[in-house]
């Protein structure tokens, strides 16, 4: 390692260490999450249509309740409006994750917004098959209250990571710890794969627990800022 590199990591502590695992690891837990959506879309959307009439299931009605659309295009078509309304949701909880992130303690915000996402990716996914409750709206409002919640959390562990390392190294440290974005796709097509062939529920149950589990670790771990210890 160069020793402008071996210089800059000398001024760092275990609470500094702490502070770059915690924050890298929520991102990681939030990207593996949306991985898992895209890797189980096709499960969904087989899932949403009925590949043939079974004539077996009585009532007609009882059959055709329990999937949403009558073929995979128009079950695509529904994904892409989800990853749609998700974006613009994320977008705009962006601007108000910042806002409030400036006025609420930063680990109060990031816990919620982990938390938070994993227990309605837990309804989105895992409650409402167990349940076989199949509803446009529900999804969408779902995932609009996802994309909001998930935006509390990369504003506020830039701001942490900000609080922690000074100008002083920040290139090489940031440049590790941007990593997380890629790490957490790794994380969630393996969590997704390993259980995909017991039904794509049970992919969003693993990463929702995971995510969650995570969540309460920041909330009890992380420091937000170095004045939190006298520094």
């Amino acid at each position: 390692m160069p020793p402008s590199c071996c210089g800059c990591l000398s001024q760092y502590t275990h609470h500094h260490l702490l502070t770059f695992l915690l924050t890298f690891f929520s991102y990681v837990l939030l990207h593996a999450s949306r991985k898992t959506f895209s890797n189980v879309k096709v499960s969904i959307s087989a899932q949403w249509t009925p590949p043939l009439y079974n004539a077996s299931v009585a009532p007609v009605e009882r059959w055709e309740e329990r999937h949403l659309f009558e073929n995979e295009e128009q079950a695509t078509l529904f994904l892409g409006v989800l990853d749609s309304v998700f974006l613009f949701s994320y977008a705009v909880g962006l601007y108000l994750s910042g806002v409030i992130g400036d006025r609420v303690n930063l680990r109060y915000v990031l816990c919620f917004g982990l938390c938070g996402s994993a227990a309605v990716e837990f309804v989105f996914g895992t409650v409402t098959e167990w349940l076989h409750i199949y509803n446009i709206y529900l999804y969408c409002s779902l995932w609009v209250l996802n994309g909001l919640l998930q935006s509390a959390v990369w504003p506020c562990v830039v701001a942490v990571m900000g609080n922690w390392f000074g100008k002083s190294g920040r290139g090489f440290v940031f440049g590790l710890w941007s990593a997380c974005a890629p790490v957490g796709n790794i994380l969630g097509a393996f969590l997704a794969s390993s259980v995909l062939k017991y039904g794509y529920e049970y992919a969003f149950l693993v990463t929702s627990v995971v995510q969650f589990a995570g969540g309460v670790v920041v909330f009890f771990g992380l420091l937000a800022s170095p004045k939190e210890v006298g520094k």
